[in-house]
């Protein structure tokens, strides 16, 4: 029998916090040098921005841009120059712009499904005029919502209390392993401890659109959803291994949705055979090439039967 240590050491205090700034150091030095300054030509307000890219794409807020066609870009190195704002989506507060000049560095997107609440979050922007600032917390909560400037809401948003300020927007998020997992975009007003950033993945699918086609191509199935764990006896039954879904929490009377005859509280576990492990997921999945085809759906009802449905979606109405 092997011996347990039933008093082992407790690292001190002092060791712990060494560890977590060096951890944060770290991070900040991976991506810290993407970060940009991002100002409309006029001086009609500013933001931060972070590449993506050594040919300089460079992600921001699409309110950080506006309707500019040009913006004026200032390097973390001092470097300053023009950037041509290749597309905006409104409803995912997030625009995507190429500098017309060397990007020193850039930064790698992580996968915003692996984040888990407590896990350390850090903010790089520039707040305030206070150029290239750096504050962390922890991420607090997964799966949120909140309204985009077009009314429509941004699903799969993560809540962190890493203090943002105006001109942080469009900076970013970043893991303790150095990989952006959020493009900073509100604060709410008042309130202490409590902001957001647009999620990786969801910031990832929206730059792969705008450079393919220029805008974001959607289809529309006429529901709100949250991402919430997937009970295990459920995954079990459905032969999936993911440990969150979605759940719907609205649908749209007349929607596509609701012809197919789906309910509020229903889970979505797949579409057209793929999994669904998040809100990230049904927006990658409800693309453009969606729109007047029937697609699979299977989801887990209030019953607690899994059913296969097929749905019709439509083109996204105009915002």
């Amino acid at each position: 029998m092997g011996f347990i240590d039933t008093n082992p050491p407790v690292p001190e205090d002092g060791t712990l916090i060494d560890a977590y700034s060096e951890t944060v150091a770290g991070a900040v030095d991976r991506v810290g040098p993407a970060v940009s300054r991002i100002e409309r030509l006029g001086g009609n307000g500013h933001g931060s921005g972070f590449a993506i890219s050594p040919d300089g794409l460079i992600i921001t807020n699409h309110h950080v841009v506006a309707d500019a066609k040009t913006v004026r870009i200032r390097s973390a190195n001092g470097a300053v120059g023009q950037g041509t704002v290749l597309g905006r989506d409104a409803d995912t507060d997030i625009a995507l712009v190429r500098a017309d000049m060397d990007v020193q560095a850039w930064a790698r997107l992580g996968d915003s499904k692996k984040l888990r609440r407590g896990h350390i979050a850090i903010a790089i922007g520039n707040p305030l005029g206070f150029d290239w600032s750096v504050t962390s917390g922890v991420v607090s909560a997964l799966g949120r919502s909140m309204r985009a400037s077009t009314g429509r809401l941004i699903d799969d948003v993560v809540q962190t209390d890493a203090a943002l300020n105006p001109g942080n927007s469009g900076g970013p998020l970043v893991s303790a392993s150095g990989e952006v997992v959020g493009v900073n975009t509100a604060v709410i007003q008042g309130a202490q401890g409590i902001a957001f950033a647009v999620a990786s993945n969801t910031a990832n699918f929206v730059v792969s659109e705008l450079l393919r086609f220029g805008h974001v191509r959607r289809a529309f199935i006429g529901i709100v959803v949250d991402t919430t764990a997937l009970p295990r006896r459920v995954a079990l039954k459905a032969g999936m291994v993911q440990e969150t879904t979605v759940r719907i929490r609205r649908i749209d009377p007349g929607s596509p949705a609701d012809r197919a005859g789906l309910t509020e509280g229903d889970f979505i576990l797949a579409i057209d055979g793929h999994p669904v492990a998040g809100a990230d997921d049904l927006i990658r999945l409800l693309d453009g090439t969606r729109i007047g085809k029937e697609t699979p759906i299977s989801v887990y009802d209030l019953d607690s039967q899994i059913v296969d449905r097929v749905l019709v979606p439509a083109a996204r109405p105009k915002s």
